[in-house]
């Protein structure tokens, strides 16, 4: 019998007080002032990187003459600094997406304090509702219980839980849990292949001819109206406050108003996109995706004042809605829960797909008539449907037609290219794509 080891992560809301949320966002602000001093103290001594062994002298000669850095735990300042090597890690790394580190601004950074040790956590069940758990330099606190932790539930999965985070988000302070656990390897799954093509008008178009879609708006109808009226209400205040003056408190209650009610939705989100990934992996053994460049995507179209863009408005509101869509979390969902189940997902480059007719396998000026329509112009195929079926057909076509051959970097196979047909004297001549049976 074949174990493997897997880190996952349990995010769990905590019941703390006004005190007790002072004390975290105290922290926080210190764990974010220690980055940019480590920071400061690695790039600018002696024109040099400092050596790991000086900076951990530097923070604990710090600890000792600055009062606000007494506040952070021990635990949590040693944290800081091997989260900032590894990020210098991983921007020498060439395969690694990762910038440079830089100093983090108190307004756009994330507050987090990190607990590294497990063993100081000391975590017990209450009820079926609440559980509690050790924080430093702020006691026992209680947190939402709402799945087995390996290790302290009777009969709950074989594992450990090696540390944990702080994280503040806009409804309040949440611990996330980092388990391991060890689990057997899964058999392989028999299901049936597919390939899904993401969208906006449709979120998920299946192979299968299956369209899977979500409520249009994540928040109800008396949330929406609210969040229109705190938009308005903060603009007021934000004409009404004084030029060079701080935000006054009431614009900042309002700012977490709107805050929670997007968050909201972003939670509702994720729980579509858990449970929809979650059957899907259940299903096929095999799911198909692109290899969408989605930030290149969602590039400005506002352009230079010698070159203004064209239709800045209507891309802004297309780059919003790829933003909800979040297609990178939706492949990231399948792609764990595949391995989990025994299957796969297999990205292939995605230029063409779109255009392509799945049934002749060639593209036809004009054959994409809509965003939802697609009628093939080879007078010897003419199939019509709709766009995004036609999409996810010609991906799992593109990954049939491709196996055995090389792939790419990111595990999916290399594109065949597509045939691109062009009328001549109201005529298309029919090339047969590589591979394919003529």
């Amino acid at each position: 019998m074949e174990l493997e080891k897997r880190n996952r992560a349990h995010m769990a809301r905590l019941d703390l007080d006004a005190r007790q949320s002072a004390v975290l966002d105290g922290q926080a602000h210190n764990t974010r002032a220690l980055w940019n001093l480590l920071h400061e103290y690695f790039t600018f001594r002696q024109g040099r990187f400092a050596s790991l062994e000086a900076c951990d002298e530097a923070i604990r000669a710090a600890r000792k003459e600055i009062d606000w850095l007494k506040d952070l735990p021990a635990q949590a300042a040693q944290a800081v600094l091997k989260t900032y090597r590894q990020a210098w890690k991983n921007f020498f790394n060439p395969d690694h997406p990762a910038r440079r580190p830089t100093f983090k601004s108190r307004f756009s950074s994330r507050m987090a304090v990190d607990i590294p040790q497990g063993r100081d956590l000391n975590i017990t069940r209450i009820n079926r509702r609440w559980g509690a758990v050790n924080i430093p330099k702020l006691g026992r606190v209680h947190f939402r219980w709402t799945k087995d932790l390996p290790g302290v539930t009777r009969g709950g999965p074989d594992g450990k839980i090696t540390g944990a985070r702080l994280v503040k988000q806009a409804n309040g302070w949440h611990i996330v849990f980092r388990i391991q656990t060890t689990e057997r390897l899964p058999a392989p799954h028999t299901g049936p292949q597919t390939a899904i093509d993401r969208g906006i008008a449709v979120p998920l178009a299946l192979a299968t001819g299956e369209k899977i879609r979500h409520r249009k708006d994540w928040l109800t109808g008396g949330e929406l109206r609210r969040l229109l009226r705190l938009e308005r209400k903060a603009a007021r205040q934000k004409r009404a406050a004084k030029p060079g003056r701080p935000t006054s408190n009431r614009l900042k209650r309002t700012y977490d108003q709107i805050a929670r009610l997007r968050a909201k939705a972003k939670r509702r989100v994720i729980d579509w996109q858990h449970r929809t990934t979650a059957k899907l992996t259940d299903r096929f053994s095999v799911i198909v995706l692109e290899d969408l460049k989605v930030k290149n995507m969602m590039a400005s179209a506002s352009g230079t004042i010698q070159a203004p863009g064209k239709n800045v408005a209507q891309k802004r509101g297309l780059n919003r809605a790829i933003a909800t869509e979040a297609w990178g979390r939706t492949a990231e969902f399948l792609t764990y829960k595949a391995v989990d189940k025994g299957g796969k997902v297999v990205v292939i480059p995605a230029p063409g797909t779109s255009q392509e007719c799945h049934a002749c396998h060639t593209i036809t000026d004009g054959s994409r008539e809509s965003q939802s329509r697609f009628v093939c112009k080879n007078t010897a195929c003419g199939w019509i449907g709709n766009a995004d079926v036609n999409a996810a057909r010609t991906q799992m076509h593109r990954y049939n037609n491709a196996a055995g051959q090389a792939v790419t970097g990111r595990g999916g196979p290399a594109s065949l290219g597509p045939v691109k047909r062009q009328a001549t004297h109201g005529e298309t001549t029919h090339t047969a794509p590589q591979g394919a049976a003529a």
